[in-house]
Formats: C-alpha cells, structure tokens, sequence
C-alpha cells in the first residue's frame, strides 16, 4: 500500500483525516501497528473500512483518538507514536477517559512532592480560588451575552465577589455549586433546531436543553439528549487536554487541589478544566442558535441514553487543539504556584519550564508572549430543510426556493398592511405632489418638435435593453421593479424624461452614458466604449489619430464641450470619463464637415 504523503491529505471517505492534525478511529477491529516503518492505521465498520499508512516525515499527526475497546494497538505503534511526540488518546463509547499518553519529559521529584504536600497548605486554597474566579467570570459572560439571562449573570456575579472570603476548599465548592445552579438554570429554555424533515422524528425532550442533571445517573453522567450528550463529550476532548499539559509539566494527573481523591479519576485534570468549561460551552451555544441537528447524528439507547454516532465524534474530537491551548498557561500557573509556595517571586532554580506556551523563550528573547487563540473548527453548514450539506446560507438550493415563495407572500402582506399606515400615505402624498409639480414645469416649457411617442418607440425604448435597471432607477428615481417594466415596454415614463432640455437630461444621455456624440441623442455610448462605431474617414485618419492622441486629449475634450449646447457642459464632462476620446474625435470630425451638429443633436 502506497504511503498516505500527510495527514491533511484525506481519503475519498466520510472518515477523512482533518485538518488539525487529529485522527479518530471508531468502529470495530480497530488496529494500530508499525509496518515497514510506516503507522498502518484500520478502522471501520462492517464492509466500510479505511486505512491510513503515516510516514514518519511530514505525516502532520498531532493526536491520535480512539473511541471504543474493539481493537489492538502494539507496542511498536505506541514506541513509534512517542518518537513523533503523537499523543494518544483512549475514549470509552459513553466519553469517558480511559487512557491518555503524550511526550514524556523528565520528572523533577521536588515538585512532585510540592503538589502532594500542596493540600496541607495555603497554597490550595490560592489556586482553587483562582481556577473558580475564572470559571465564575466565564459563566457570567456566557449567561449575559451568549444566554441573555441577566438575573442568572448576577446572581454569578454575586457569588463570585463571595471567593474572596473562602478559605478551605470545601467554601470553595460550596460557592462554586451555588453559582452552577443559576448558570445551567439560564440553559434549560435554551430550545434546539433540526432539520424539518428530522422534526417528526425528534422525541419531545430532545428538542431543548432541559436540565443538566440526567434521570438515569442524578448527575451529568449518562446524558438523555443531543445537547447534553454531545457536551459531555467535549467535556472528555477537554479532560484529555488536561492530563497531557499535566503530564508534560512533570505534574501527577491524579493529585488535585480543588476536587478530592477518588479512585479512578484524575483530580487534578479536573481542576484545570474549569476555568476552561465557559470556552468550551461558549462554542456549543454558538452551535446550537447557528446550525440545526441531524437525527442520524445520535441514537438512544433501551434505557433512554443519548449518544453520538462515531462520524459525528470524530468531528467533535478535531476541537481538541482549541482547549489544548486554553488549557496550556492555566497548567504552566499551576506548576510554577506549587514550586514557589506563597507570592515571593522564583528563583532560577524554582522557574518551572514553559514547555506548552514557550512563554519563557518570548521573554527571553524581548517579545511579548502571544498566546495562539485559533478558534475551534466551525460545523459544517447543514440545510435547514432537508439537512444536507451546504456551502454557506440556511438553505441548500432546492429548500431555499420554496422558502423565498413563502418569506415573499409573507412580506409581500407586510408590506400591504405598511402602504395603509398614515406614515406612509404621507410619504405617498408628498411624492405625487413633487411629480404633479414637474410635470406642470414641463408643459409650460418649450418642447422639441422630435418629442413625440414615434420617437420614444423607435429611438429611445430599443436601446433601453443595453441599460442596466439600476442605472434605469437611479435616473428616473423609481423603484426597480418599475425600472423593470419601463426597460420592458411594459411601462412607458412621463415625457419629460426623454427631453433634452434646459438644466434636464434624456433619460438615456443621463444615467446609461447613451449618446451618439453630436449625431442622435439617444444612441448608446456603451457601443463606443466596445468599439462598435464604424470609422467614418478610413484607416488613415485612425492611425493619425492614434499617434497623436496621447498629446492631444486636453483639446479633444474641448472641442466636443465646444460642439454641443452649452448649457450641457458639465453633463458632458461627466459622461466623458471611459469613453475612448478617439471615437469621440473620429465621429465629431464627421459631424462638423455636414454642419448638422446642432440639428442632429436635437433629433
């Protein structure tokens, strides 16, 4: 088998290798091996299975997530996964962490033993209060700006400003539970869209966020709809993060300061999470007002579980490098607090190396650290309708035009119920006075003999086709629409638009540059910018013509300003601009040798 050249090159599956670096595997028979140097990666479902074969240069793998327990990975695989600093990352079918193995550095002893004698200090206490304060600060802004529940936010509030006077950990806890009653209490409304074809297929509890605590456990554990189920799961792509920037400090994952000891669990993971769960219900919350949810995305299992399929985890696990980042300067704080107890600053000896920010190899080198703060991979935009992928918009093709049909008629009765309110009888008023006064204006002027209706139908209406219908609005003031039907035939605007008049301008001259310069009003100057008009006196006053033209556009323009009426001086200045002045020069040339200048330009 041909070697995969990188990661980010994606095979022609569902299952394909993102861009960040993270590859999921799921399914059944899962293998991970070292074969002739190369990862040989299997995974799949029934006949649907894909291989992967990663050099080990420029093979772009940053994680490696395995979610379920049918399988084998030798140890070959995981000797050959350390070389390439590649973590590895061992997620159970209903999110929990199993095992989790990145790049190992060397232990240091002193602040190993630091952290388990931490408890027994006032060291705890600072980092616990520390890691609550911005979880807390978290909450609130999530619950103001993203949840727009202001009682809940300062209710939050309130009990943030109450850290400051705990003192063992349990205060602590105590306040944080306060404090996440009022925050998931702001999400039990929050309602949850899917696509409408899905929608006969939801169950009722599905279609909200409900609460956080799930029946079937009394805690988040065990999640009994999509919103739930899949925050567990990120909760879990975070936990990961945590116990690799814990163990790449030279930290134990297991000793907390925040959460006690209890088997099974690592509890100071847990403690770096928190500060970090707003981000990542933030990005949720986005989600879910934004996008819709597709129902063959999750399935519920005999006793009412939630849970996700294994292409939609694999999508979720490519945020992974998003919360590894936010978690990076919390663990680094942490390692540095236990190594230097109480506020006196580091010796050298006591500096704890920034490994996950590099914050140290900044300052040394004068630059100001900047943290990288790439937001997590967006989801992909999905029809509203039929939930089929799409490539911006709420609507595939097909949807979108059904709903137009419907969105038209509904603003269509909105906009007959507005034409009735006395504001806008006012305005309609006031617009058919100004267009009565005109009108009145131009039958007490005078009016050239060529205005007549012939002369509308066969010089003016069939150049209105070469005019756009905006330039159409814009000259006549109207509405597009009318500008339409008036490029149509189907309307035909007031005479007092085709003149050319004193101070006036014909409506083809005025606002679609159409003009034939010194011979008809009305013919199109969009014809002379393309070339279109014959040369009147051969191919010998074209050449002259070109060779002198670079020295000579100041007199061209004059001369036409000087050829027509006067009083359009500056219509015509303005009307100038892309013209090509040599067809300006060749037509005006002709023009003056019959001296019909004046009498063509009013036809």
């Amino acid at each position: 088998m041909a070697a995969t050249r990188t990661v980010y090159q994606s095979a022609q599956s569902l299952n394909s290798v993102p861009r960040p670096g993270i590859l999921t595997l799921f399914g059944y028979g899962i293998q991970v091996r070292v074969d002739r140097g190369h990862l040989s990666i299997e995974d799949g479902i029934g006949p649907e299975r894909y291989r992967y074969q990663l050099p080990r240069v420029g093979h772009g793998l940053r994680r490696l997530v395995v979610i379920g327990s049918d399988g084998m990975v030798s140890l070959a695989a995981l000797k050959w996964m350390a070389d390439q600093d590649v973590a590895f990352v061992m997620l159970d079918r209903d999110g929990a962490v199993l095992v989790t193995t990145g790049p190992v550095r060397a232990s240091d002893a002193r602040l190993r033993r630091a952290q388990a004698l931490a408890g027994q200090s006032e060291t705890a206490i600072r980092i616990a209060r520390e890691l609550i304060e911005k979880k807390l600060a978290g909450q609130e802004q999530v619950a103001r700006h993203k949840l727009l529940a202001t009682e809940n936010a300062d209710a939050i509030h309130r009990y943030r400003s109450e850290l400051a006077e705990a003192d063992t950990p349990e205060s602590v806890r105590l306040i944080e539970s306060r404090a996440a009653s009022a925050y998931w209490a702001a999400w039990r409304t929050l309602s949850i869209m899917y696509p409408r074809k899905d929608e006969s297929r939801v169950p009722e509890h599905w279609r909200s966020f409900g609460a956080r605590i799930s029946p079937l456990t009394g805690s988040p554990r065990l999640a009994v709809n999509p919103p739930n189920a899949i925050l567990n799961y990120l909760y879990a792509v975070l936990e990961s993060e945590s116990r690799l920037a814990a163990a790449a400090l030279g930290l134990d994952p297991g000793i907390g300061v925040l959460h006690v000891d209890t088997p099974y669990r690592d509890s100071l993971a847990c403690d770096l999470m928190e500060p970090v769960r707003p981000q990542v219900d933030g990005y949720l919350i986005d989600w879910l007002t934004r996008e819709p949810l597709k129902r063959e995305w999750f399935f519920e299992q005999r006793d009412g579980n939630c849970r996700l399929m294994g292409s939609f985890a694999a999508r979720l696990s490519e945020t992974a490098p998003t919360w590894g980042r936010a978690v990076a300067p919390f663990a680094e704080w942490i390692a540095q607090s236990l190594r230097t107890p109480g506020r006196q600053p580091a010796t050298r000896d006591q500096r704890i190396p920034t490994r996950l920010t590099q914050r140290r190899r900044s300052e040394g080198r004068g630059n100001e650290l900047v943290l990288d703060t790439n937001p997590a991979p967006h989801p992909k935009n999905i029809c509203h309708g039929c939930g089929t992928a799409t490539l911006g918009g709420q609507h595939c093709p097909k949807c979108g035009r059904e709903v137009s049909r419907i969105k038209l008629v509904e603003i269509a009765k909105v906009g007959r119920l507005a034409a009735l309110s006395p504001e806008s009888r006012k305005k309609h008023s006031e617009t058919q006075r100004r267009h009565r006064a005109a009108q009145r204006e131009w039958l007490s002027a005078t009016k050239p003999d060529w205005l007549t209706e012939k002369a509308y139908v066969e010089a003016i209406q069939p150049r209105l086709a070469s005019i756009t219908i905006s330039k159409i609005s814009i000259s006549l003031g109207v509405s597009e629409s009318y500008a339409a039907d008036i490029r149509a035939g189907r309307h035909r605007p007031h005479a007092r638009h085709w003149a050319v008049r004193r101070g006036g301008a014909c409506l083809a001259v005025g606002e679609a540059r159409a003009m034939s310069f010194g011979l008809e009003v009305a013919a199109a100057a969009e014809a002379v910018a393309r070339h279109e008009i014959p040369h009147l006196d051969g191919p010998d006053h074209l050449h002259r013509t070109l060779r002198n033209q670079r020295r000579r556009d100041d007199v061209v323009d004059q001369r036409l300003i000087d050829a027509l009426d006067p009083e359009l001086e500056d219509r015509v200045k303005r009307l100038l601009g892309p013209v090509p002045r040599l067809r300006i020069l060749e037509r005006l040339d002709a023009a003056r040798q019959t001296d019909e200048v004046g009498d063509r330009l009013g036809r």
